[in-house]
């Protein structure tokens, strides 16, 4: 047997590259970001990506690699939209309450104003 050429699935493994993992993203998603525990799934299944790539199992870790990534991106997306929504929210709200205020006051001056012409 000749054993000076690699076989088959040996050159295959070889010339694919191995997936990521995305764990120190997942990481940054448990701690800083947390959204609904997107961060945390997306920790196991980078977890579980990791020790199917050491296991050899590639078509598997490329599966739960690819849920890391989308659970990661998920994760990441909720967390930077919605401080910015409740900004946006925020900032609208304090609009529409000086609005109402300044309507408001002249209301009252109005009614105040009238009230002493009429005692003329």
């Amino acid at each position: 047997m000749d054993t000076s050429y690699p076989r088959e699935d040996e050159r295959k493994r070889e010339a694919s590259p191995l997936p990521r993992d995305h764990l120190v993203w997942s990481i940054f998603n448990t701690i800083y970001m947390n959204f609904c525990c997107l961060g945390f799934v997306a920790l196991a299944f980078s977890v579980k990506a990791r020790d199917r790539r050491v296991a050899g199992d590639v078509e598997a870790a490329r599966r739960l690699s690819s849920k890391a990534r989308c659970y990661n991106t998920l994760a990441t997306a909720c967390s930077v939209l919605l401080p910015l929504v409740l900004a946006a929210l925020a900032i609208t709200g304090v609009i529409h309450l000086a609005q109402l205020a300044q309507d408001s006051f002249g209301f009252f001056t109005y009614q105040l104003s009238g009230s002493d012409d009429e005692d003329k």
